[in-house]
């Protein structure tokens, strides 16, 4: 035998939800976008190292040689890292989080890290394409010098990080 239920609906009745939903605005409420990052000289170098970066992995693409392949890696990560870093300013993750982290000796160290291994990564690539008549030389070339431009952004920025993280140092 089977049971029957019964349902009464009355009209003028609002449904009872007792699950409640978090609005659209709420949800994402602890994200305050600063797009006035991009208008202080930390930001147009932050935009500089991701143009150049972009510019850098498409004429050293596809990786003919192993220094190439080192140059490219090291202009990924770096690429990378820089957008994460973007948006960790530009969406205020740092002043949401109330996490023990130093962020700027962190993005000063990334930022540091990443000059170094430009500059070692632009010579590699500038070495190894430096032999007459190859294939895809001039364009790799070119990626090498780019990488040298990137590498004076990444240090300009390092030297700004260092010089903030020394200001906002507590005196022990």
């Amino acid at each position: 035998m089977m049971t029957e239920t019964v349902v009464t609906v009355q009209p003028n009745q609002a449904p009872n939800n007792n699950t409640t939903k978090p609005s659209e605005s709420q949800t994402l409420s602890w994200l305050k976008i600063n797009l006035d990052y991009f208008r202080t000289l930390p930001g147009k170098l932050k935009i500089a190292e991701i143009i150049i970066g972009i510019i850098c992995m498409s004429l050293a693409s596809p990786a003919f040689r192993s220094g190439t392949h080192f140059f490219l890696f090291v202009v990924t990560i770096s690429f990378i890292g820089s957008l994460i870093w973007m948006f960790v300013r530009v969406l205020g993750i740092r002043e949401a989080l109330t996490l023990p982290i130093d962020w700027v000796l962190s993005e000063f160290a990334n930022t540091g890290i990443c000059a170094v291994l430009y500059g070692i990564a632009f010579i590699v690539q500038l070495v190894v394409w430096s032999t007459p008549a190859t294939y895809y030389r001039t364009a790799n070339i070119i990626a090498g010098v780019f990488g040298i431009f990137n590498t004076l952004v990444y240090g300009i920025e390092t030297y700004l990080l260092h010089k903030q993280w020394k200001s906002t140092r507590v005196a022990n």
